[in-house]
């Protein structure tokens, strides 16, 4: 049996554009450079819907 959520449960979250994550690009290797501009290219990507 599925567990059906309220419509309220669907309702669009806010984007959290600026968080608390330290990152420092001389000790960034190859994963991290990778994961940042995947991070970038989400926040593009929600800033348009």
């Amino acid at each position: 049996m599925t567990d059906n959520k309220p419509d309220s449960m669907n309702r669009k979250l806010p984007v959290a554009k600026f968080e608390d994550v330290e990152y420092s690009e001389e000790l960034a290797d190859q994963n991290d450079r990778e994961a940042r501009e995947r991070a970038e290219a989400a926040d593009r990507r929600a800033e348009r819907s």
